[in-house]
């Protein structure tokens, strides 16, 4: 089971890493075969299934959405944890609240994300 404590570790260090801007960090947080799922992808790459997978497929989506927000800061409200996954909830891009859901593997890297996007 996935403590707190690690949960808190692995949001704290995801959610740096993307407001650092440097990719390879923060791909470092992603499985080879991730899959990621998100209306940003919808958005972005034009794909009405909104999933990205593999990390050579995301690393270019993110890629992507580091050009188009050149601004990007998120600011965490809140980690919650479950068996294997982790929930983040934060301010994202475009005013917009986000959640996203993590499912990690056994070294808490991420695997499966379902992302989640409201108006504030």
């Amino acid at each position: 089971m996935l403590t707190q404590e690690r949960a808190h570790q692995i949001a704290t260090e995801w959610l740096e890493s993307w407001n650092s801007h440097d990719l390879d960090r923060i791909m470092q947080h992603y499985t080879e075969k991730i899959e990621f799922i998100s209306p940003f992808v919808v958005k972005l790459l034009g794909d009405p299934t909104g999933t990205v997978r593999g990390k050579e497929a995301l690393k270019d989506y993110f890629s992507k959405g580091l050009a188009a927000y050149p601004g990007l800061r998120f600011h965490l409200h809140k980690i919650l944890s479950s068996v294997r996954s982790v929930t983040i909830y934060y301010e994202s891009v475009n005013n917009l609240m986000a959640a996203e859901v993590m499912e990690v593997d056994e070294l808490g890297r991420i695997e499966r994300v379902l992302a989640h996007y409201s108006p504030k």
